[in-house]
C-alpha cells in the first residue's frame, strides 16, 4: 500500500488515492490535484487558477518533465551563492579565526571544493527518477527514519533563512539608518514568499536573471576596492593554533557549501530522464563553485582592509557586513549610486532564501502523510513567518549566529552524506540499483534501523569532533591549540555514520530483506 493511500482529506473525510488518480507507475498527474470538493481540492484550485505549482512530493511523471535546459541548474546555483551570505563566510576567516591572507584563500579553496560535490552528485538524481531530494532519502533511511532527516531539514531551512536575511537587513539599515532592521528582514522575507510560493519554474526564472545586477554590484565593489589601496595581505600564523583556525573555519565553509545537498534533486525534477548526468553534475558544480570562490575570497580581502583603514573599521564596527560594505561603495565616493548598489546586494538574499524556502514546503510533506493534504504553498506561507520571528530577534548578534549555525549545518548533512553515499555507491551499485516506484511503498524500502544507529553513531563523531562555545570535543582539543582546539566535527560525523553503516546495513537486510 502506497502512503497515498491511506492519507485522509485536510478536512477529515477519506479518500482513495491521494489525488484520485494514479498511473502504473504510482506518477499523480498534474490535472488530478483539484479533484473533489475537500479543502485541499479549493486550496489547488485556486492554486491552478494563479499558476501557482500545484505538485508536492508526488513523482513527477516523464510527460511533466519538460525543463529541458540543462544550463538552469548552474544558473540556479549561481544566483543562489552571489549574495552577501557567502561573502560574509568569507570575512569570518580572518575576523572570527584569526586567519592570515593566504590561509583563508586556501581553505577557502579547498573546503569549497569539498563541499559541493554531494550537491552536483544530488542534482542528477532529479532527471534520473523525478524524486525529491527528501523523497529519495527514503531510499537510504527507510519510511520513518526519513521523517527525522526532514525535521532536520526544515530547521535548516529555517535557520538558512533567518541567517541570510539578516545580512540583507544589515545592508537596508547600512543605506538609511532610520529603517531599522526589522524592516529590512519582513521587505526581504515578503520578497522570497512571493516568488517562492509559484514553485519551480518561477524560481528558476527568477534565478535565472536575478544574478546579473548582482554580479555588476561586485564587480563594482572589487574596482572600489582596489582603488582604495587599503588591501594588506595579513600574515598567516603558524603552529596548532594556526591548524585549529584553519579545520574549524573549513568546517564554516563546508556547512555553507554543503548545505545545498539536503535539497539538491528538488531543482532538477522536471528535467527529462535523458538529461546527460555529466552534464547536469558540470553546471551545478560551476553555478556553485564560480559564485562561492569568488564572493568568500573578496569577503577575505575587503576583512584585511579594516587593519589599515579606519574607514572600513569603524563601518565594520558599526554595520558589520552591511557597514563595511557601505565603507567601500559609499564612503568611496559613490555616493547615492553606492546606496543604489547596497539595495542590490541586500535584494540578493532573496536568490539565496528561493531554494531555502520552496524546498522547506517540500520537506515538510515529508514528516507526515497528513501533512502532505496541505498544499506546498501554505508551509511555504507558515515556514516564511517562523523565520522571521528568528531572525527579528538573532540580527543583534549576527557573527556567532552564523558561525555557530555553519558548523551545526556541517555536522548533519556529514552524517547525512555518510550514509546516503555508501548505500548508493556499495549497496545499490549505482542508479540501477533503484527501483523509483517504490518511492512510496514502506514495505520495499529500507527498514532503516542500520541508517538510524549510523545516524546515532555520527552524531558520536561530530560530538568528539566539534568545537563549539557550549562544548569542544575531546578530538578537537587535539587538532589545535588551547582552549578552542579545532573544529572536525563534520569530518568524523561522516567517518562514523558511514563505517557503521557498513558494518550494520548487510545484518538488515539480511534480517528483513530489504
Amino acid at each position: 500500500m502506497s502512503f497515498e493511500n491511506d492519507i485522509e482529506k485536510f478536512d477529515g473525510e477519506k479518500k482513495g488515492p491521494i489525488m484520485g488518480i494514479e498511473d502504473d507507475d504510482h506518477v499523480v498527474r498534474a490535472e488530478t490535484f483539484e479533484v473533489g470538493d475537500s479543502l485541499y481540492a479549493r486550496l489547488q484550485r485556486f492554486a491552478g487558477k494563479y499558476n501557482i505549482e500545484q505538485r508536492g512530493i508526488e513523482r513527477v511523471p516523464e510527460s511533466e518533465k519538460t525543463d529541458a535546459k540543462l544550463h538552469k541548474s548552474g544558473t540556479m546555483w549561481l544566483a543562489a551563492n552571489l549574495v552577501v551570505s557567502s561573502f560574509a563566510i568569507g570575512v569570518l576567516g580572518p575576523h572570527v579565526f584569526y586567519l592570515g591572507w593566504y590561509d583563508s584563500v586556501l581553505a577557502i579553496i579547498f573546503f569549497n571544493l569539498l563541499s559541493i560535490l554531494p550537491v552536483c552528485f544530488f542534482s542528477t538524481f532529479g532527471p534520473e527518477f523525478g524524486l525529491r531530494q527528501m523523497i529519495l532519502s527514503r531510499f537510504y533511511f527507510g519510511a520513518w527514519g526519513v521523517r527525522l532527516i526532514a525535521f532536520l531539514n526544515c530547521l535548516a531551512c529555517i535557520g538558512w533563512s533567518s541567517v541570510n536575511v539578516i545580512v540583507g537587513a544589515q545592508l537596508i539599515h547600512t543605506v538609511n539608518h532610520n529603517v531599522p532592521e526589522w524592516v529590512g528582514i519582513l521587505i526581504i522575507a515578503l520578497c522570497t514568499l512571493i516568488i517562492t510560493c509559484f514553485g519551480y519554474k518561477f524560481v528558476h526564472y527568477y534565478e535565472f536573471y536575478s544574478w546579473i545586477p548582482v554580479f555588476i554590484v561586485f564587480i563594482i565593489t572589487v574596482i572600489q576596492f582596489a582603488r582604495s589601496g587599503t588591501f594588506t595581505a595579513h600574515p598567516a600564523g603558524h603552529g596548532k593554533s594556526e591548524a585549529g583556525s584553519i579545520l574549524s573555519f573549513g568546517g564554516a565553509i563546508f556547512g555553507f557549501g554543503t548545505g545545498w545537498t539536503s535539497y539538491a534533486a528538488d531543482y532538477t525534477v522536471y528535467q527529462p530522464k535523458s538529461a546527460n548526468k555529466y552534464l547536469v553534475f558540470l553546471y551545478t558544480w560551476l553555478g556553485l563553485i564560480v559564485p562561492l570562490l569568488f564572493t568568500e575570497i573578496l569577503g577575505a580581502a575587503i576583512y584585511m582592509g579594516t587593519y589599515t583603514s579606519g574607514v572600513y573599521k569603524n563601518g565594520y564596527e558599526t554595520g558589520k557586513i552591511g557597514g563595511l560594505f557601505g565603507a567601500v561603495l559609499v564612503e568611496n565616493s559613490l555616493g547615492n549610486f553606492g546606496n543604489f548598489c547596497l539595495i542590490i546586494l541586500a535584494l540578493s538574499i532573496i536568490g539565496n532564501n528561493c531554494p531555502n524556502i520552496y524546498s522547506i514546503g517540500l520537506s515538510v510533506q515529508v514528516l507526515s502523510s497528513r501533512l502532505q493534504r496541505v498544499p506546498r504553498f501554505i508551509w511555504t506561507l507558515i515556514a516564511t513567518g517562523c523565520y522571521i520571528a528568528i531572525a527579528i530577534p538573532g540580527a543583534s548578534h549576527f557573527e556567532s549566529v552564523l558561525e555557530n549555525f555553519m558548523l551545526l549545518i556541517a555536522y548533519w548533512l556529514g552524517i547525512y552524506e555518510g550514509i546516503s553515499l555508501t548505500e548508493h555507491f556499495v549497496f545499490r551499485r549505482g542508479f540501477k540499483g533503484y527501483e523509483a516506484s517504490h518511492y512510496d511503498q514502506p514495505d520495499k524500502l529500507p527498514v532503516g534501523i542500520a541508517a538510524f544507529v549510523a545516524f546515532c553513531a555520527g552524531i558520536a563523531g561530530a560530538v568528539v569532533g566539534m568545537s563549539q562555545v557550549y562544548w569542544i570535543g575531546p578530538v578537537a582539543k587535539l587538532c589545535g591549540a588551547p582552549p578552542f582546539g579545532g573544529d572536525v566535527g563534520f569530518e568524523l560525523a561522516f567517518g562514523f555514520a558511514a563505517v557503521t553503516y557498513l558494518a550494520l546495513r548487510p545484518l538488515e537486510k539480511a534480517r528483513f530483506g530489504r
